[in-house]
This record gives C-alpha cells, sequence and structure tokens, in this order.
C-alpha cells in the first residue's frame, strides 16, 4: 500500500471516529443545556462524516450493494471470530469486567449483523413487493433485530423501551 493510500485509510478512521465523538459529545451537551455547544458538535459530526465519505469514495471503498454486504459480512466475521475474543481474553486477564462485558455485548451482536448481512445478500436478487419491515436497535448493546422490537433484548435484556427504530 503507497504512503497515500495508508494516509487515505488512517484519515478516513480518524475523521470517522470523530464524526461519532462529537455525537456523543452533543448528547452531553445537551443533557447539560448547553444547546449551540451540542448543536455545533452536531455540526462538526455532519463535516467528519462528509470528510469521511470523501476519502473514503477515493479509495474506491464503495462498490455495489452487492459487493457492500461482502465486504460488512467479512468485516463482522472478523469482529466476533477474532477481533472481540481476543479482546475479551485480555480485558479478563487483566482484571477489566467492564471493558470484557462491552466487548462481549459487541461480539454477540456482531455474529447477528453478520447473519443479517448474509440473509440481505442471499435475498438481494428478489424484487422487494412489499414494505421494508423496521429494524430496531437496542440502545443498550446495539442488537439488531427485524420487524418488531421483542419484550426484552435476547442479548442484554433490556426492556423493550430501549429499542430505537430505523426505518
Amino acid at each position: 500500500m503507497s504512503n497515500t493510500n495508508e494516509n487515505l485509510a488512517a484519515a478516513f478512521a480518524g475523521e470517522s471516529q470523530a464524526s461519532r465523538k462529537y455525537l456523543y459529545f452533543a448528547e452531553k451537551a445537551d443533557q447539560e443545556g448547553h444547546k449551540r455547544a451540542a448543536r455545533l458538535f452536531r455540526a462538526a459530526s455532519e463535516a467528519e462524516t462528509v470528510h469521511a465519505r470523501n476519502h473514503l469514495r477515493v479509495m474506491q471503498g464503495i462498490g455495489t450493494t452487492a459487493e457492500n454486504l461482502k465486504t460488512a459480512i467479512s468485516g463482522e466475521k472478523h469482529e466476533f471470530s477474532a477481533m472481540y475474543p481476543e479482546f475479551i481474553t485480555t480485558a479478563q486477564a487483566e482484571g477489566n469486567q467492564k471493558a470484557a462485558g462491552s466487548f462481549d455485548m459487541a461480539n454477540k451482536v456482531e455474529k447477528i449483523h453478520h447473519q443479517l448481512y448474509t440473509e440481505t445478500l442471499e435475498k438481494l436478487d428478489v424484487k422487494e413487493t412489499a414494505a421494508p419491515e423496521t429494524f430496531y436497535v437496542c440502545q443498550v448493546c446495539g442488537n439488531t433485530v427485524e420487524g418488531d422490537a421483542p419484550d426484552r433484548c435476547p442479548v442484554c435484556g433490556a426492556p423493550k423501551k430501549m429499542f430505537k427504530a430505523v426505518e
């Protein structure tokens, strides 16, 4: 990989992280009643998202939907089969149970994402005639379900009210 390609990959990662971090900063500013700071964080998050998208386009990292699903499937499989198990082991060895728990919940959900992406890829060539199902995301662990949210999250036990609809 050339230096420029490495720099694009690093810039994409940095801009992506900044975007998410600024959204969380905005939530905190809202909670504390700092509306201007919250709006600024959200605006900066959107700008960082634009930068990340531009870098990913230059890297030719956005393909067809089928290619993108295959990329997502591969990424999720790596996370639940290699990355998170290693992170969990390290956190446990270091006695950091909060990190181990966070990694474990994410690991369980990455398996679910892998399954959802795989099912979607398999059905990609089928004409969609019915209205698409709503997805619900647990705001505690990230569990993602299609259709109705469960009464209790099967991953973390959170109540139905903790699921956010994604249309």
